[in-house]
């Protein structure tokens, strides 16, 4: 493909979940005066057998600002956020999908490693507990690429569908296909990240 063939492309919704804040504007303003997103673990207990105690958790999120409650115990913590970060997303551009173009809009995010503290507590179930403790949303709870397709389901994206695990390059990995998937005219528009 030539030159003269290959669209332009542009980014017209930004949405943010991240060890600095959720939302664009608290990133932004963490950012701006260099405020780390590192800080001690809190999500869970750790071991005096490990010597760093300090992670890059999110501070401020509340599922129930993007998800309806019903739903989100059967989405790990890396799907909602990517559910939140797209409808953010789509807030910020104005973008809504429509039944006759939807076929032309994908959605492709990263996701470096997933569901490890939903494959902990339902080893602790079955441990504890037997067979009949797990829950049936187990699996679809850690698959990776249910984070895009939860994004596809809420907004109508019926174009291209992955997820990119290329570790701590995931997201980057994803922005980038979305951009040469566009460019090249195979999608009209891609939700990613």
């Amino acid at each position: 493909m030539n030159t003269s063939e290959q669209r332009r492309v542009v980014v017209t919704g930004l949405g943010l979940v991240s060890p600095l804040g959720t939302g664009l504007a608290k990133n932004w303003d963490a950012l701006s005066v260099g405020r780390p997103g590192i800080r001690k673990l809190t999500r869970f207990p750790i071991s005096d057998a490990f010597a760093s105690r300090i992670a890059g958790e999110v501070p401020d999120f509340c599922a129930e600002d993007f998800i309806e409650t019903k739903e989100i115990k059967k989405m790990d913590l890396f799907i909602q956020y990517a559910v939140a970060a797209a409808a953010m997303a789509a807030e910020d551009g104005g973008f809504k999908i429509e039944p006759d173009w939807a076929t032309e809009v994908g959605v492709i995010v990263g996701v470096g490693f997933c569901g490890i503290e939903t494959i902990e507590t339902t080893k602790e179930a079955l441990l504890n507990g037997g067979p009949r403790k797990i829950s049936p949303f187990f699996i679809p709870k850690v698959i990776s690429n249910l984070a895009p397709g939860q994004i596809a389901i809420r907004h109508g994206a019926k174009g291209v569908n992955w997820t990119p695990t290329s570790a701590c390059a995931s997201g980057t990995h994803a922005i980038g296909e979305a951009f040469h998937l566009i460019r090249r005219g195979l999608q009209d528009a891609v939700i990613a990240g």
